[in-house]
């Protein structure tokens, strides 16, 4: 799916909603467990039931390779689910030099056939590039995270402003930069003016709206642009809004709560 597809996506939908597939066995409702795959059977459910009210999914690999074979499996089975208008992310947070970017792109890109895949750039251009050159492949590169420990290194002050900014500028540049997208934290709000100075026409990924406290109406006070350029992530608030086995229509209920959120920021801005 290409950005102008995902855009046309959120109009009809009145939607920038994303849905964390962040799938635990120990958080799962226990009927599911007796399922010859049960992470599989959890997201199609969760899928079946929220699937009108987002534009796209992330599931979080790490919560699939902590099962091995299996867990891959399950991966691979729900983004074969995923129908071709739903945008999908494989949060993966992948980065290497040389060739080995080639291959994770490759294993995410065309064997797994995601549409995006956050990438760390903490290894500098020819770490990210690589994934750049996949047309029709958008590389979700980590801007400014969500996380306490972002104040560790990330809004540090140097020579030319703060890291972050610094690593947004550079990434600007980079060979088929067109292609990137980026991750700004929803609890780090206050910094998206100056993000959308440098980055204006990006699409953000915003992890932290719900469970870890982010704010919907005031990330997009200050992330809102032109095409919406929003992807608005909700991974445990939703997905583990029951426990029983009305699970999937407590999360529909989540999902519908949001989307009706920016189904009302759309309208009230003109978007």
């Amino acid at each position: 799916m290409t950005l102008s597809e995902l855009e046309k996506q959120i109009r009809s939908k009145k939607s920038f909603l994303c849905i964390g597939l962040d799938t635990d066995l120990d958080k799962i409702p226990s009927f599911l467990k007796g399922e010859a795959d049960p992470i599989f059977a959890f997201n199609k459910a969760i899928i079946d039931a929220t699937h009108s009210l987002c534009v796209a999914y992330k599931p979080n690999t790490a919560f699939y390779e902590a099962y091995g074979s299996e867990g891959w499996r399950s991966l691979e089975k729900t983004i074969a689910y995923l129908n071709p208008d739903i945008f999908t992310i494989a949060d993966a947070k992948r980065g290497d030099i040389g060739n080995t970017s080639t291959r994770y792109a490759k294993a995410f890109f065309e064997t797994m056939d995601f549409d995006a895949l956050t990438v760390a750039p903490y290894m500098g251009r020819d770490s990210v590039e690589p994934f750049l050159e996949f047309e029709g492949k958008y590389t979700i590169l980590l801007g400014l995270t969500s996380n306490p420990g972002a104040f560790d290194f990330q809004t540090r002050e140097e020579a030319g402003g703060r890291l972050f900014e610094e690593v947004l500028r550079t990434a600007s540049n980079y060979r088929h930069a067109e292609r990137l997208m980026y991750v700004v934290g929803a609890t780090k709000a206050e910094y998206l003016g100056d993000i959308r100075r440098i980055i204006p026409d990006a699409f953000l990924l915003i992890p932290g709206v719900g469970a870890q406290g982010g704010s919907l109406e005031e990330v997009c006070r200050y992330g809102l642009n032109e095409q919406v350029g929003l992807l608005i992530n909700s991974s445990r608030g939703i997905i583990y809004a029951s426990g029983e086995r009305d699970f999937a229509e407590k999360a529909a209920q989540k999902a519908l709560g949001l989307q009706t959120q920016m189904a009302k920021i759309l309208a009230d801005r003109g978007a």
